[in-house]
């Protein structure tokens, strides 16, 4: 799908609010359409395996299709994958043909605890989630969750490798649902903006709002996020039962003023620097719409703060 720059500039000045308020139904329906084919397959596995690459909104639409199947009387759990990963080992750790830690492989979750965990639920037994420590990377004594399934309930695992064959192998009745921006801008038929930027975009405004890591943190590890993407996420995306597209036509404009100025310098000598220089001037071409009238529902909302969901 790719979304006309004309179309989408008209809309931010003529109507902002009903841009805001048909993007967000047009998401609804997608939510809706999750939902239901869950619904559908839960006769055969109690277990939503939901993965998609970094910026994709996966938190928020995992939360979101969880409103939907409640209001069919099935309550859900979430677990992050995140919270499988192995205790930080220097002699184990996959790396980068770099050196570095390479933080994107499969290979750092315990997918050995994870398989017997999806047996054991889908059994009818109680499960207790590992927690994972980011800072200290390393996982902690104290659960973050336990949970044993009841008749109406199911439960939604989300994480980037959660469509990895070395779990769709396993647990091949699971439902499986892949969710990223798919969407490019184009004007007169070229694209001007790449579906990755969106995802970048979100990320690079997320990380510098809430997580403490300014632009230039961020686009020196988005090579390695892309690659990681490319080998370990991507090729598993066709295994999904249902593909997803997060991409919201009316959120450039509202990322627009915070993401120009982080984009404004890119450093130089990072892996992939001419692609991300060219990100500033691709955003310029869009207008701009006040943060504040989107909805504390939205999934904008996972990037920009103020929202209803706890991430």
């Amino acid at each position: 799908m790719a979304y006309d720059l004309s179309e989408l500039n008209f809309k931010t000045v003529a109507d902002p609010v009903g841009f805001i308020m048909e993007a967000d139904a047009e998401y609804r329906k997608k939510v809706d359409k999750a939902a239901e084919l869950i619904l559908e397959n839960k006769k055969r596995s109690p277990i939503v395996l939901l993965s998609g690459p970094s910026g994709s909104g996966k938190t928020t639409t995992s939360m979101k299709i969880a409103e939907a199947l409640e209001k069919h009387g099935v309550h859900s759990h979430y677990v992050a994958l995140d919270d499988y990963f192995n205790t930080l080992d220097p002699a184990t750790v996959p790396r980068t043909p770099e050196g570095d830690y390479d933080l994107e492989s499969p290979l750092c979750l315990d997918m050995e605890l994870l398989n017997r965990h999806f047996d054991q639920l889908e059994a009818g037994e109680r499960i207790f989630v590992p927690k994972y420590e980011f800072s200290r990377q390393m996982r902690i004594q104290e659960p973050s969750k336990s949970i044993k399934l009841k008749r109406d309930e199911i439960v939604i695992f989300e994480g980037i490798h959660a469509l990895n064959s070395l779990v769709t192998e396993r647990h091949p009745e699971a439902f499986k649902l892949y969710i990223s921006a798919r969407s490019d801008v184009k004007f007169n038929g070229k694209i001007v903006f790449k579906r990755s930027w969106f995802r970048l975009v979100r990320r690079t405004v997320r990380d510098y709002l809430f997580r403490g890591t300014d632009p230039a943190g961020t686009m020196a590890m988005w090579g390695n996020v892309c690659r990681g993407e490319k080998n370990n996420i991507s090729p598993f995306k066709d295994q999904a039962d249902y593909q997803f597209d997060s991409s919201l036509p009316y959120e450039l404009p509202v990322l627009n003023p915070t993401a120009t100025k982080l984009f404004s310098s890119v450093p130089e000598g990072i892996e992939r620097f001419d692609e991300l220089r060219e990100v500033l001037p691709a955003l310029q071409l869009f207008g701009v719409i006040d943060e504040s009238l989107v909805p504390p529902d939205s999934l904008i909302r996972e990037f920009i703060g103020g929202g209803i969901y706890d991430y």
